[in-house]
């Protein structure tokens, strides 16, 4: 793995470590994050520090992958995918001074190999998308996927499960 450190009016990739034959389209905001082998990132993608991608995905543009997102091995990310990792964000504090860092509960997601997550879709922290599931385009995802299971809605919910 290299570590990959650009700041260029078309790319900000500070502290971010890709593996082999990974693709970064331009106007994506990476740091302090790792992507697998033979990943790619399209167009207008957030990454945030501690984030991890796995090997060979396919992450569309205009995603958000927040701290404490770790997606596995060939998982697919549709167009405008927002992950949440804070179950109640706030601005300030109750004395009215800006949040930082040490005020916020930060939740970890997990998303399982070869999970396919459609256009749209926001999923909640603290949640696991198990092995090979699909999330239709357009659901809030609220609890735990099972593997193979295939969800959409809002919220979403289980329509069948792969044979």
């Amino acid at each position: 793995m290299a570590i990959l450190n650009i700041d260029s009016p078309k790319q900000s990739l500070r502290n971010v470590e890709v593996g082999e034959n990974v693709k970064i389209y331009d106007f994506v905001n990476a740091y302090g994050c790792s992507i697998g082998d033979g990943s790619k990132v399209g167009t207008f993608v957030e990454i945030q520090r501690g984030a991890t991608i796995g090997k060979n995905c396919k992450i569309s543009s205009h995603s958000f992958i927040c701290e404490g997102v770790h997606i596995g091995d060939g998982v697919f990310v549709g167009h405008n995918v927002s992950f949440i990792n804070d179950k109640f964000p706030m601005a300030v504090n109750p004395d009215g001074s800006i949040q930082t860092d040490t005020d916020w509960n930060m939740v970890e997601t997990k998303v399982g190999d070869m999970v396919s997550i459609g256009t749209s879709v926001t999923i909640l922290c603290g949640i696991t998308i198990g092995r090979n599931a699909t999330i239709g385009a357009g659901s809030v995802v609220t609890k735990d996927v099972p593997e193979n299971a295939i969800v959409a809605g809002n919220p979403a919910r289980i329509m069948k499960y792969k044979s």
